[in-house]
């Protein structure tokens, strides 16, 4: 038997002789907000549609708090699992207002009207249940949508990249209401999306995906701080790539001997070490440091982003840095910086 929650395993699935899936494991506890991450074509959407039993596996199993959904003996329709779904558009019936939208499916009964009313209120839409869909905004139609999914207090509710066709500040601003619904309702979910500030913001675990098989789980943070190659790195973060020789523990780089995260990575000898943008810190007055060029800089409001070049040894190596833009009056032609916090190295095979 499975433990209680989410159990994937071993599952494949291809179309035709394209594997998509080849042998996903996954684990997720009850009240656990889950993003998986990865490119178009890794394989995301269609665990997602595994998981609501819209298409069937070629081989594994998938599991609910125990009860199995799906294997090579079992199959339960997707109208039957107990799993909400958010699609991309909301998909909300036009002709419905927002309460028959919300309490589609539910029983006639006396609670019915209960229910309504602490859905609309968890979503802050109360006095809006009269509206039709065309009659609300893009996020509204996105809060009405998760509420006709949490209606029905499903075990599990997936959301199938639900911020895509919204604008920026919209998504943002929508991302933490969702988080906060879910975590309200105390609701486990499974969020699909390509965008790493989504995941971030979202999710309590992060699984990304990567040609079928999942390339690393953990928390934000530790996906951050810790990724398992440099891909990986570049996909939840910017990374500033030096070229290095690692020694005992430490990597030699144009700005000077860093202390190594992942020394055992690699053997000794030439390496890239890796730096986050927020490590490159401006030398206080005074402090040594290395004096890089600046060619040039964004700003963006609380931040300033800053595309430097460090000559050094013969070699000109591009660094970006990322300062909150108080410290903006030290950036002249040319600023001395020191690194903060230590470098991880992967093998040289990766382009800079």
């Amino acid at each position: 038997m499975s433990r209680a929650g989410l159990a994937v395993r071993g599952v494949h699935k291809a179309f035709g002789d394209a594997p998509v899936l080849r042998g996903i494991d996954l684990s997720v506890d009850p009240g656990t907000l889950v993003a998986i991450l990865g490119p178009s074509g890794c394989g995301k959407t269609t665990l997602l549609r595994l998981l609501a039993g819209f298409d069937r596996a070629d081989a594994g199993s998938i599991a609910l708090n125990d009860q199995i959904l799906a294997d090579d003996r079992a199959f339960i329709p997707s109208h039957l699992r107990g799993i909400g779904y958010v699609p991309q558009d909301g998909s909300l019936f036009p002709n419905l207002s927002v309460a028959d939208n919300i309490g589609f499916g539910l029983p006639r009964s006396g609670a019915r009207a209960e229910r309504l009313a602490a859905m609309t209120s968890l979503i802050g839409m109360a006095g809006f249940e009269g509206r039709m869909p065309h009659e609300l905004s893009g996020g509204q139609q996105q809060r009405v949508a998760l509420a006709r999914a949490l209606a029905l207090q499903p075990t599990l509710v997936l959301l199938d990249e639900p911020f895509n066709a919204l604008d920026a500040n919209l998504r943002r601003t929508l991302c933490a209401d969702v988080r906060r619904i879910l975590k309200e309702s105390n609701a486990t979910g499974i969020l699909v999306t390509h965008d790493r500030d989504e995941a971030f913001a979202m999710a309590d675990i992060v699984v990304v995906m990567r040609n079928g098989v999942i390339a690393q789980t953990g928390t934000p943070r530790e996906l951050y701080d810790h990724p398992v190659d440099l891909d990986l790195a570049r996909l939840v973060g910017t990374a500033v790539c030096l070229p290095a020789t690692l020694k005992g523990g430490v990597a030699q780089t144009c700005l000077g001997a860093l202390p190594v995260i992942n020394s055992s990575a690699c053997p000794e000898g030439r390496v890239l070490a890796m730096l986050r943008p927020e490590q490159i810190r401006p030398a206080a007055a005074g402090h040594d440091g290395v004096d890089v060029a600046v060619r040039g800089s964004s700003f963006l409001g609380p931040l300033i982003w800053l595309d430097l070049l460090c000559r050094n040894e013969g070699l000109s190596v591009p660094l970006m840095a990322c300062w909150p833009a108080a410290e903006a009056d030290a950036i002249g032609s040319s600023v001395r910086v020191v690194v903060n916090g230590a470098a991880m190295v992967f093998p040289v095979k990766y382009p800079l």
